[in-house]
């Protein structure tokens, strides 16, 4: 099993409502899963968002807390409710409904990586699958839930900044006819998971960095933003995917020669981002 269910950074002083989490970033890959899978050492990391927790490390020095999955997203998805459940990969579950993420094979325990490229030969025993939720989804989402509601307590609101990375090809389709290929994606599910106004700083933070910006497709939030976004009481959930060819080799799953400098442009947005979780003026009245 991982040797931790998640590693959190704290800022030496709290000084912003700002959360960043990092759900897909975990590479702690235990032999007795590697044992189990049919895929390769480079195929089981594709779905992987490799090296996001380092480009957000900046985190703590502008005072917002930085937590990391310590699982894989091949061994247990915390981007997906506790009870998706895939009957086609855990024994005794029974199928309830149509749910497209279950279908595709992304359950919380997935069945497949990128590429619908399968995991597993046959299925997982439904105790196996409980226990990883026990062990590294309900911590991940205790330690979560206390940070925001630290930040509610604290600062009056809660702005969750969830951080992932998407294959390059993700974004063919939006990019056809586009003058400049997208290379980040906002997505606040269509404005049901932040305000406007916050998000509309996040674009503005990240536009003044140099990233092309779309907001919502193909990624709106999944489902962090939809448990974690509510606005109404001062929750906002945001999240962030930047295209993975910018900063690393996706084939070998090791950073290119513009990490460093997709880095430092990233410092600079997250300096931002910090900086509305400290503003002092209420947000317009709704």
């Amino acid at each position: 099993m991982p040797r931790v269910a998640y590693d959190l950074l704290h800022p030496e002083h709290r000084t912003t409502s700002v959360v960043f989490a990092s759900p897909h970033s975990g590479s702690d890959y235990p032999w007795t899963f590697l044992r189990k899978t049919v895929l390769d050492q480079y195929s089981i990391r594709s779905s992987e968002d490799a090296f996001v927790d380092e480009l957000y490390s900046f985190a703590p020095k502008c005072g917002a807390p930085l937590l990391k999955a310590g699982a894989p997203r091949a061994f247990i998805d915390l981007n997906r409710a506790s009870g998706e459940l895939d009957p086609a990969v855990v024994e005794g579950v029974s199928a309830k409904g149509h749910n497209p993420r279950i279908a595709s094979g992304l359950g919380v325990i997935p069945r497949v990586v990128a590429g619908g490229r399968a995991i597993y030969h046959g299925k997982l025993p439904l105790r196996e699958a409980q226990r990883r939720i026990d062990m590294y989804w309900r911590p991940y989402h205790d330690i979560l839930a206390k940070l925001l509601n630290q930040s509610s307590q604290v600062f009056g609101e809660a702005i969750l900044i969830d951080c992932h990375s998407m294959p390059h090809e993700a974004m063919d389709l939006t990019a056809r006819g586009a003058s400049r290929r997208p290379e980040i994606v906002i997505g606040d599910r269509h404005g049901a998971s932040a305000d406007s106004q916050i998000v509309d700083r996040i674009e503005e933070a990240f536009v003044a960095a140099g990233f092309v910006t779309v907001r919502n497709v193909p990624f709106a939030g999944a489902y962090i933003c939809q448990t974690y976004g509510r606005p109404a009481r001062g929750h906002h959930a945001i999240q962030i995917e930047i295209d993975r060819s910018l900063y690393m080799n996706e084939k070998m799953i090791r950073p290119n020669g513009n990490f460093d400098t997709v880095r430092r442009r990233l410092k600079q947005v997250i300096t931002e981002i910090a900086e509305i979780g400290r503003r002092k003026e209420p947000l317009a009245a709704q």
